[in-house]
């Protein structure tokens, strides 16, 4: 096996079981046990659980952002857009729950890495320009496209999250049902809205 191929090998394996055990949980020795090889050589290739985690975390946030960008990347109706974005983050789930695991995680305070929390802000920042022509072209304020794409693309996240242990209602019935609420929302916004005052008046 090539260097190159180990190294592969020893990112699949940790993926596989940050993704199960999450990182306190599991230790260099499993992670070089399950892929046949000595502890010395995954310090040569990764430092050390952090290092080996930080290529696994930042591996998977390239992985999702790059399908994200892809759905998102031609043009069509901003419902359209909006459930592709669901759908990418559902099959993301159903293929590659070892993956998702692993972003939805908590990283280690030391380990610099990025986090599930900063792939969604990524993801909102992207989400954000569509929302800005969406919103220029029916007389918005375009400055409150990214309160909007953050509220969207969290409702997604967090919906994603509950769908992982469920797993029931099938994937495109979820994307549709969050379709519905956030595009039937958002194609009968009020351009100023404010709270409805109780008796009390708050």
């Amino acid at each position: 096996m090539t260097g190159a191929q180990r190294r592969q090998q020893l990112l699949d394996v940790a993926r596989e079981l940050f993704g199960r055990r999450g990182f306190e949980a599991t230790s260099i020795e499993e992670i070089a046990a399950h892929a046949e090889v000595s502890k010395p050589v995954v310090y040569e290739h990764f430092g050390g659980k952090e290092g080996l985690y930080a290529v696994v975390v930042d591996r998977e946030m390239q992985r999702l952002l790059g399908r994200f960008t892809s759905a998102l990347s031609d043009p069509g109706h901003p419902r359209e857009l909006l459930q592709r974005a669901a759908l990418v983050l559902l099959e993301y789930i159903e293929s590659d729950t070892d993956g998702f695991l692993v972003l939805t995680r908590d990283a280690p305070v030391t380990s610099g890495v990025g986090s599930y929390p900063s792939l969604i802000g990524e993801v909102a920042r992207k989400v954000e320009h569509i929302l800005g022509d969406h919103f220029g072209a029916r007389g918005y304020d375009r400055r409150l496209a990214a309160l909007y794409s953050q509220a969207l693309v969290g409702m997604v996240a967090l919906v994603g999250q509950w769908w992982l242990d469920t797993r029931s209602p099938d994937k495109r019935d979820v994307a549709a049902h969050l379709v519905n609420l956030a595009y039937n929302g958002l194609s009968h916004l009020d351009d100023r809205p404010g709270l409805v005052e109780g008796p009390s008046g708050s």
